[in-house]
């Protein structure tokens, strides 16, 4: 029996704030149980619903020294969907209103858990073959395992995968305040180790000291390799190629299911969208004010309202598109300039823009549903899972060609027949406007054609079957063979 411990800052159904909790929760369902004991921890926040709350079953507690600091440290679990959890509990770290906060406390917060993961292991019982660490808040991971922990023969053997979920967060500051939260030696603070110029960096440890990296799509993993999108790391990133791999993402199946949805006014499969899917269009059109049309190309944006997203192309073409016969629905929170200006359109195009600023998991289901076509510009984008859910749904995706959007859609070739949406590959916003219009000449003058693309993009397998059999084939190769560091 092969073991996996997933450790990450948080995990579907517990908290959610992006794409990494839908990862953790959804993918160790994924491993033959008869070959591979696939577990998860994560932090016991008070903001948990107390629902889930109430199921955790404690396990044992113990007092650990996290530098000059002794520090409660609580074990809860509970199963789910045959997937163990277990939950680090400390009051002191986890009790705010929402899992993240101001950095310089989020920063200690994660130095803590990081230690208690490890620390919390022979109390489980449990010794995994690999540590799977999730983003930065898990970078401290396979440093402590090789610092203090290597000591331990209960560690020695351990590995860990560093995985990159977002390369523009990497858990910065200043290395005094970094040595005194993490209790690292000096040693671990030059440029080849944890320093990043004049600070120390969480995830830069845990990339020089993970036995494989990965990130979220082969296109990403090359990309962050280079200067623009390596955010200070491309040169480390290079360095550590040999190592460095990318794996799409998927996304659950099950929950994502346009013939047994529950969020949808009509369910509808790859047999019958033709006449069902459109009913969606309706009801959405009715529940946000629109004009009632069905026949009216309906494009939907849902994400966070961020610049990573490419939301100052759209600024820049919106005025443009609205005069076109389309309809624009908008979910998401992020920067108020971005919010605002969709208000604005909004304001302005009633009868054609929606902007809903705030975020619903029942109303993405019904944008996913009911849109012909899903916008999707991003500056860059690791993974990305909404055009996965688009597809899914048989909403064609209008991607730009960045990281895991170009690795997840193929651009219609009408010559061919063959694609499962539309890219372009600049950042430019009247390249992306064309796009959008070649998309719309499609949908009015092609109809046929253009119902083969969405039959196409809800045939193809983006669940986590083919990524976690990736991810089978590193842990084997892994487990089989030597540290790398």
């Amino acid at each position: 029996m092969k073991k996996i411990l997933f450790a990450a800052s948080e995990s579907v159904p517990f908290i959610k704030t992006g794409g990494l909790a839908d990862v953790v929760g959804s993918l160790p369902k994924w491993f033959d149980k008869k070959e591979y004991d696939v577990r998860v921890i994560i932090p016991k926040y008070m903001c948990i619903d107390e629902k889930w709350k109430s199921k955790m079953q404690y396990v044992d507690h113990f007092y650990m020294d996290l530098c000059w600091r002794r520090q409660y440290v609580g074990i809860l679990q509970m199963e789910l969907d045959g997937v163990t959890y277990y939950f680090i509990d400390n009051e002191y770290y986890f009790s705010g209103p929402k899992p993240y906060g101001d950095v310089r406390y989020d920063l200690e917060k994660f130095a803590f858990f990081s230690r208690a993961v490890l620390s919390a292991l022979p109390v489980i019982g449990f010794r995994p073959d690999i540590i799977h660490c999730h983003d930065w808040h898990t970078g401290l991971i396979p440093v402590y395992l090789k610092d203090s922990f290597a000591y331990s023969e209960f560690y020695q053997g351990i590995k860990s995968i560093m995985t990159i979920h977002n390369l523009k967060f990497q858990g910065v500051w200043d290395i005094n305040t970094i040595k005194d939260i993490a209790g690292l030696s000096d040693y671990y603070f030059t440029s080849d180790k944890l320093k990043d110029y004049d600070n120390g960096n969480y995830l830069k440890g845990g990339i020089v000291y993970a036995d494989w990296v990965t990130t979220v799509s082969d296109t990403y993993a090359e990309e962050i390799k280079m200067p623009f999108y390596g955010e200070g790391l491309d040169g480390l990133l290079r360095a550590r190629s040999n190592c460095l791999s990318g794996i799409v993402n998927g996304i659950d199946y099950d929950e994502y299911n346009p013939e047994t949805d529950e969020n949808i006014a009509k369910n509808y499969s790859v047999a019958n969208f033709r006449k069902e899917k459109v009913k969606n269009k309706v009801a959405l059109q009715k529940e946000l004010g629109l004009e009632v049309d069905p026949k009216k190309m309906m494009i939907g944006l849902v994400s966070r309202l961020t610049d990573q997203k490419g939301l100052d192309l759209v600024a820049y073409i919106m005025d443009e598109l609205c005069s076109d016969a389309i309809q624009f629905v908008v979910l998401g929170t992020g920067e108020d300039r971005y919010e605002n200006m969709f208000r604005h359109f909004d304001w302005k195009y009633g009868q054609s823009v929606s902007a809903n600023i705030y975020y619903s998991e029942a109303m993405s289901h019904k944008i996913y549903a009911a849109c012909d076509a899903f916008l999707m510009p991003s500056l860059f984008e690791p993974c990305g899972l909404s055009q996965l859910m688009s597809l899914r749904y048989g909403t064609v995706p209008i991607v730009r060609e960045t990281g895991g959007l170009k690795d997840t859609v193929e651009p219609y070739n009408e010559f061919e027949g063959t694609g499962t949406g539309f890219s372009f590959a600049n950042y430019n916003a009247h390249e992306m406007l064309g796009t959008i219009r070649y998309a719309e000449k499609v949908f009015y003058d092609k109809k046929r054609d253009w119902n083969k693309i969405v039959e196409r993009g809800m045939k193809v397998d983006f669940s986590w079957k083919t990524s976690a059999e990736k991810y089978k084939n590193l842990y084997d190769n892994l487990i089989d063979r030597k540290s790398v560091v």
